[in-house]
């Protein structure tokens, strides 16, 4: 397997044109699309991810008639090599497009497309194709909502106390849990960024794919304070 490691910045410059909307996310990461800005929220949100190169490589490939043409797909994600499940994950090259481009343009794609999948399947990787229908869905938007959450402890007693009580119910929902430990709305309101935190961060178990709410189904991940 060759070693990714060589993928460490864009090959071809990200500029300004009519039908894009260039931005650049809080890691220096640039984008051409509304799309692939999501995508990158979903990246950056993901721990099993080492890192994310936009604009990667180039690859060069043939035409049906023998013309050399070359194609550089939107990104390359790098799982991480040191925690489960990232390091049996293939790396992954992947095209960022919207349905209607994919399908108007087709007959134009799909030869880049063979030849990506041939280029990644030398190197153990994966090619692979999201479009608005695996990146709006519930999970980004509540990697939207978590994200301030992942960096904001509170109250390090707080945690504790939701940690501790949370393994001891096993499973419950985040208003069932704040009730049973703060007969006062004003301080379960004050814990509840606490409680936000540990969803953000994996120490709380949450289906994710799911619209987050306050009768959301969440368990414990450990038996904190068990002996």
């Amino acid at each position: 397997m060759t070693d990714p490691k060589y993928v460490s910045g864009p090959v071809r410059k990200i500029g300004m044109n009519t039908r894009s909307v260039v931005g650049v996310m809080p890691d220096g990461a640039r984008f051409e699309s509304t799309l692939e800005r999501d995508f990158m929220e979903l990246v950056r949100f993901d721990k099993n991810i080492k890192l994310y190169t936009p604009q990667p490589l180039v690859i060069e490939y043939r035409d049906a008639a023998g013309k050399l043409r070359r194609y550089t797909p939107d990104g390359f994600i790098e799982y991480r090599r040191d925690i489960r499940p990232a390091k049996e994950m293939p790396h992954v090259l992947c095209e960022i497009k919207y349905r209607k481009d994919f399908r108007a343009q087709w007959r134009n794609l799909l030869p880049k497309f063979r030849a990506a999948k041939r280029y990644c399947a030398e190197r153990g990787w994966e090619f692979k194709v999201f479009t608005e229908r695996e990146i709006r869905t519930p999970y980004l938007q509540n990697v939207r909502f978590l994200w301030p959450y992942c960096s904001e402890i509170r109250d390090d007693a707080v945690v504790d106390l939701l940690l501790l009580h949370l393994a001891e119910l096993r499973e419950t929902d985040p208003e069932a849990l704040l009730c049973s430990l703060f007969r006062d709305r004003w301080k379960r309101a004050d814990a509840l960024p606490d409680l936000w935190h540990l969803v953000a961060t994996s120490q709380v178990g949450c289906d994710l794919t799911q619209p987050l709410t306050m009768k959301t189904h969440i368990w414990s991940l450990s038996d904190y304070g068990q002996p």
